[in-house]
């Protein structure tokens, strides 16, 4: 029920910064929290930083002090800012988006995914 359209991603030096951008479909009050994934070749999707409805924000530990996620709640769209960008932050970034039901049951949305490659 939510579409999410990601954009930003490209190729950069390390050290370098990038700007992704999330594009949702519905607005940010029906949704009880978004993040930020992104999955490496031959690696597991992981977790790079969430915020919910009400403002919160985490990020995984590698992340932290590098990374901002941020909202326009006017414009429904997501952020993730990207400083002090590493070789090992190359991978496809997904945006992803929560809707809860009954306090507990979870359901995901998926877009399709931006490549963010860093190299010299």
């Amino acid at each position: 029920q939510v579409q999410l359209v990601e954009s930003g991603g490209g190729l950069v030096q390390p050290g370098g910064s990038l700007r992704l951008s999330c594009a949702a479909s519905e607005r940010f009050f029906s949704i009880n929290a978004m993040g930020w994934y992104r999955q490496a070749p031959g690696k597991e999707r992981e977790l790079v930083a969430t915020i919910t409805r009400g403002g919160t924000t985490n990020y995984a530990d590698s992340m932290k002090g590098r990374f901002t996620i941020f909202r326009d709640i006017a414009k429904n769209t997501l952020y993730l800012q990207m400083n002090s960008l590493k070789p090992e932050d190359t991978a496809v970034y997904y945006c992803n988006a929560v809707l809860v039901v009954a306090g507990t049951r979870e359901y995901h949305y998926w877009g399709q995914g931006t490549q963010v490659t860093v190299s010299s």
